[in-house]
C-alpha cells in the first residue's frame, strides 16, 4: 500500500464542506428519501437531510496528520503496544458503519514516539469511505514509513453493521485484520 494514498484529494474530503457542497448533499439526501418512498418534508423527517449531510461530511473529513514527534530519552528495546483504540468508519460498499478497536504496536528504533500518534493515525485512516482490510494496511504503512521503528504491527477488530443489519443479520460477529512490518512481519496472528 502507498502511505501517501491518504492524501489523495479524490479519495476523501480534503477540507470542511463548503456551503455549496452542504446544500448539494442535503438535496441529494432529500432525493434519496423520495426515491425510497419517504417524504423529506414530513414533520418527522424535517431537518433529516441537513443532519445526514452534516454527519456524513464529518465522518468523511480527514484532518491532516501531525508530524511524528519523538520522545527524548532512551528507547525501549521491547514491544510498545497501544491496545483498544476505539474507532468508527463507514463501509464503502454499503455506506453503513463499522466500529471496533485497533491495537498498534512497534519495536522502537533509536527513539520512542508520543503515545497519541498511533491514536491520531487510527482516527485519520478510519475517516472516509473505507474497507477494514485497506485501513489496516494504510495504518501500518504510514507508521512504518515515518517512525523509524524496527517493526510495526496493527491488528483491527470490528463489527460491521452491514452484516449485523442486513444479509444474515449476524450481530456481534467481528472481523479481525492484521498488518505487520519490519521485524514484526513474521509474527503469527
Amino acid at each position: 500500500m502507498n502511505p501517501e494514498r491518504a492524501g489523495d484529494p479524490g479519495r476523501v474530503a480534503s477540507g470542511a464542506m463548503t456551503d455549496e457542497s452542504t446544500e448539494r448533499a442535503e438535496r441529494a439526501v432529500a432525493d434519496l428519501l423520495r426515491a425510497l418512498g419517504e417524504d423529506p418534508d414530513a414533520d418527522r423527517l424535517r431537518g433529516t437531510p441537513a443532519r445526514v449531510a452534516r454527519t456524513l461530511g464529518d465522518l468523511l473529513h480527514r484532518e491532516p496528520l501531525p508530524a511524528v514527534s519523538f520522545v527524548d530519552g532512551p528507547a525501549s528495546r521491547e514491544l510498545v503496544l497501544l491496545r483498544d483504540i476505539p474507532f468508527q468508519s463507514l463501509c464503502e460498499h454499503h455506506l453503513l458503519p463499522f466500529r471496533g478497536v485497533a491495537h498498534v504496536g512497534y519495536l522502537p528504533g533509536e527513539r520512542l514516539v508520543g503515545v497519541s500518534l498511533p491514536v491520531r493515525v487510527v482516527d485519520h485512516f478510519a475517516r472516509g469511505l473505507q474497507l477494514q482490510e485497506r485501513m489496516t494496511e494504510e495504518i501500518a504503512d504510514w507508521l512504518d514509513a515515518r517512525m523509524n521503528a524496527r517493526g510495526v504491527g496493527v491488528v483491527i477488530e470490528a463489527e460491521h453493521l452491514c452484516m449485523s443489519f442486513r444479509g444474515i443479520g449476524s450481530p456481534a460477529t467481528t472481523l479481525r485484520t492484521s498488518a505487520f512490518r519490519g521485524e514484526l512481519e513474521s509474527l503469527p496472528l
